[in-house]
């Protein structure tokens, strides 16, 4: 789980939104979730502007220049002392005409220092710009004189000045952008050369070869490399987990010989709910520890110290692996057809797992202590499954001190009102429903969402009804009411006690489920905002995120206009007010930037705006991008060869033409061991190389492949043969005979990243060559697509992918007939939620309901209509193969007929 997201997750309690969006409405409003400092009210002094970017408040003097690069200083700052701090800094910086920027408000602050804040920029609360590095030497010395004895986190990114809050580091001032070695775009600086590299941002201090750093910081990077781990009696041997408070380290005691884990926390640093940092949060561990101390269920505490104002507790080494690494192992629904004895046997693991736990949290709960962070990777299983132990007690408490819950897993946290044992009561009863479903994120969305799952588990389990009930009665019960008002969430929105129908239509009931989507993406809109029209994922707030065809309001208005949602002028007429000056900073791809906007206003019949992206396109170096379908020259070379196609444009024709010819060299000169730009590929966060259709070898093999339709050059379709086996050497057989793609620690068959979207390229190589290897790896491939859960429901990272590719493939055989594509549809029940009483479902990570094409409600759309609408619907440059001809796929033996639906303007799309 990707716990970045939960940021996002604090403005809104339907949709993700940006952290900065918390303080609409209540700005001037103090002790407010959002509220501003004074001086985030002030207005800009007389000859300064003042501007807003993000989470950023900038003021600036009229007359100042400022370069495009060079050394800024940044102060970091508690919660405590946040506003002190900025009033020093305003007063030393306005009267001297020197530009700044700050973070705003309260909320924002500990966003940015929350534990699963990016490591890269937290502890940033003011930035700094010198004309000059004189003036960086005057303003660094004298904001640390004056700023010296306040606390604030360190900034893992800079070069701490003396003790004190105040930060250096080389960096950028303008906002310039360049691609980096694996084809994404990145904030630049420029090299000695004149040439635009990245500039790092990661969370180490880093000075670039060309610059020689001034002679006022020799002190303090001699300060920062004093500090060694060479006195401590303990050998550090491999990191476990960071985050924003630390790291989880293990470790051998080198007097003894015993394995440990050391655990660091920083302080002011790896901010909880309750501001309190992570040194905090690591002594609230050892004292429930040591109150735990001779339990089997807990580690033993060996030993606490400080090196270099880092805080470390040594622990006792458990063996064993997490619960989730059992339960992934063991999940009979990653098959087809499971058999009875394999969920049966699944089943009485499942349960006795449970009362392992249960018994182990109420071994806490006999000794005073409270856990507070109950979920699947803090339960140790032993290697034989015959005993438990709960880990990170960062969050414990003891029962006297009430204290809320305030770090948490999203699926297994508790609602507000919930204090005490209650906390472990609630997420034990999550635990009964995850262990068969892991959907609980879905909770923070909807608790009555936990009546429909138990049905589901029900329903694929031999499990006893009451031991769902008892969870779902638990889930949904108000501690402030008493043991027995569970029903009292029914009122307010929770389950229903007559079990009627969770969601308002099934998704196999077409067209009905397609009307029902399409009122809740309308009903999501936001017209009045900049950054996005309809609401998706986190992706929106990046530059140019909420238009663009993955995330943003393109990629909506073609899924509608295609599955016969109708046509929607105010939201093609904000897309085309947002396009006339795109933001600087917005990608060229085609599911991230431009390319792909104007391929789509194109087919809504905007042609000029359509015309103008695509030059803006054409203006741009190419050189550093990746080859990528998603994000790079892959995807912009089939959006300007279709461009080409359909205005009659000699010019981008021939654009297409010469960025199919860099992808292919690029191809030729790599062996796929590489990633980015040499190799084409990219890197997973495990430095494997990329594989499958939006970042792999498949998507230039799909380039390739529409190129040699439209030239008949057959070097292009021996290029896509290669693509396609160096794609496939990435992929490994499961037990089942499904081939899913590799990245080293799991195996993936979806249709963005896995096998899935490697099978559809298959498809249509094989229309045009025979080839014995590629037909056998796209049937083992369709198994793949025949698991009966994904972890989410989204087109590139779950179920809806595996609709799209079912009801597209042309391999035939077992597993893609109408039985198997209407079961990945029933599928998509699991994870879906209502919205406004119509058809939804979650983005990615499942904590918030996401609207866009890659991983929200307009996705499903699309592979729903795939299967189920009257005409052919399908992916940019993956049309219906001539191989298959299109039926709609039947409900329950109805045909599907695909009226106009009466509440939804539609007109003709060319």
């Amino acid at each position: 789980m990707d716990l970045g997201y939960a940021v996002y997750c604090d403005a809104d309690r339907t949709f993700y939104d940006a952290p900065h969006r918390l303080s609409a409405g209540t700005e001037d409003t103090p002790g407010a979730p959002g509220a501003l400092y004074e001086h985030a009210r002030r207005e800009a002094p007389e000859g300064w502007q003042r501007h807003s970017n993000g989470d950023w408040l900038a003021f600036r003097p009229l007359d100042t220049s400022l370069p495009a690069q060079g050394w800024k200083i940044h102060v970091s700052a508690t919660l405590d002392n946040a506003e002190k701090i900025l009033t020093q800094v305003w007063d030393y910086c306005v009267p001297r005409s020197v530009a700044f920027k700050f973070i705003p408000g309260r909320h924002l602050l500990r966003t940015r220092n929350a534990k699963y804040a990016d490591r890269g920029g937290s502890g940033k609360f003011i930035t700094v710009y010198p004309e000059d590095d004189e003036q960086f030497g005057t303003i660094a010395r004298e904001l640390g004189e004056l700023l010296d004895g306040e606390p604030g986190p360190y900034i893992l990114s800079d070069l701490r000045w003396g003790a004190g809050p105040v930060h250096v580091r080389y960096g950028s001032f303008t906002e310039r952008h360049c691609y980096d070695e694996q084809g994404v775009l990145r904030p630049a600086v420029e090299n000695a050369e004149g040439k635009l590299v990245p500039d790092r941002r990661d969370p180490a201090f880093h000075i670039p070869g060309w610059v020689e750093p001034p002679a006022c910081l020799t002190p303090h990077i001699e300060a920062r490399t004093a500090t060694r781990t060479t006195g401590i009696p303990y050998r550090i041997e491999k990191a476990l987990h960071f985050s924003n408070g630390g790291g989880v380290y293990a470790g051998t005691d080198t007097r003894t010989g015993e394995k440990v884990v050391l655990k660091e926390a920083r302080p002011h640093a790896g901010l909880a709910a309750d501001g309190a940092d992570a040194v905090s949060r690591l002594e609230r561990e050892r004292a429930a520890l040591e109150r735990l101390s001779g339990l089997p269920y807990t580690p033993e505490v060996r030993d606490s110290f400080v090196l270099g104002d880092h805080h470390f507790l040594v622990m006792e080494f458990l063996e064993g692996k997490p619960l989730n690494t059992f339960f992934a192992r063991r999940h009979p629904l990653i098959e087809a057809d499971p058999s009875p004895e394999a969920l049966a046997g699944y089943t009485d693991w499942a349960i006795r797992m449970h009362g392992l736990v249960t018994e182990a949290v109420e071994a806490v709960h006999a000794r005073g202590v409270v856990f507070n962070d109950l979920h699947l990777f803090n339960v140790m299983v032993s290697e034989d499954e015959s005993s438990v132990a709960l880990l990170d007690f960062e969050a414990a408490a003891h029962i006297d001190e009430g204290r809320r819950q305030v770090v948490a897993n999203p699926g297994f946290v508790a609602p507000a009102g919930h204090r005490g044992f209650d906390v472990d009561r609630y997420a034990l009863a999550c635990l009964r429903i995850a262990l068969f479903l892991p959907l609980t994120s879905l909770f923070a969305i909807d608790r009555g969402k936990a009546a429909h799952l138990a049905e589901i588990a029900a329903r694929e389990f031999p499990v006893a009804r009451d031991f769902l009930d008892e969870a779902v009665a638990e889930i949904l019960r108000d501690p402030a009411a008493g043991p027995t008002a569970a029903g009292a969430d029914e009122a307010a929105g929770g389950a229903p006690a007559t079990r009627a129908p969770y969601l308002p239509v099934d998704p196999a009931d077409w067209p009905h489920s397609r009307d029902s989507m399409v009122r809740a993406i309308l009903a999501s809109a936001t017209p009045d905002r900049h950054d996005r029209y309809f609401p998706g994922d986190i992706a929106q707030f990046r530059a140019g995120g909420g238009l663009c065809y993955g995330y943003g309001a393109a990629g909506v208005l073609h899924a509608l206009a295609e599955t016969g949602g109708g046509r929607h002028p105010a939201a093609e007429e904000w897309l085309l007010r947002r396009t006339e000056r795109p933001a600087p900073g917005t990608p060229l791809g085609f599911y991230d930037g431009l390319a792909g906007i104007a391929w789509t206003l194109d087919r809504l019949g905007h042609r000029a705006r359509a015309l103008e992206l695509a030059g803006l396109t054409l203006a741009e170096d190419w050189s550093g991008m990746a080859p990528d379908l998603h994000s790079g020259l892959a995807g912009i070379a089939l959006a300007l060869d279709s461009l080409g196609a359909s205005t009659g444009e000699i010019a981008l024709e021939d654009a297409a033409g010469r960025c199919t010819r860099i992808v292919a060299d690029r191809f030729a000169r790599s062996d796929g061991s590489e990633g980015g730009t040499g190799g084409g590929t990219g890197r997973t966060g495990g430095g494997v190389p990329r594989a499958g259709l939006l970042h792999g070898a498949a998507g230039q093999a799909l380039l390739f492949l529409r190129r040699y339709e439209r030239t008949g050059d057959p070097a292009l379709l021996d290029l896509a043969a290669e693509a396609l086996r160096r794609d496939l050497a990435r992929c490994v057989k499961g037990p089942d005979g499904a081939l899913q793609v590799d990245e080293g620690k799991r195996t993936m068959p979806y249709l963005g990243a896995g096998s899935v979207g490697i099978g559809m390229v298959l498809d249509d190589y094989l229309a045009h060559r025979h080839d014995e290897d590629f037909d056998r790896a796209r049937r083992d491939i369709v198994r793949a697509a025949q698991g009966k859960f994904y972890a989410q429901p989204g087109l590139f990272r779950g179920a809806a992918g595996m609709v799209l590719h079912l009801a597209r493939t042309t391999a035939g055989g077992p597993g893609t007939d109408e039985t198997a594509l209407r079961r990945q549809i029933t599928a998509l029940t699991w994870g879906a939620v209502p919205f406004r009483g119509e058809l939804a479902f979650p983005g990615e990570q499942m904590m918030r309901l996401s609207m866009d094409l890659s991983t929200g409600t307009a996705g499903c759309l699309l592979a729903l209509g795939s299967a189920l609408h009257g005409s052919p619907v399908h992916l940019p440059f993956l049309p219906p193969p001539a191989g298959r001809p299109h039926e709609p796929v039947s409900a329950g033996g109805r045909t599907q007929k695909n009226p106009v639906p009466t509440d939804i303007k539609e007109r003709t799309v060319s």
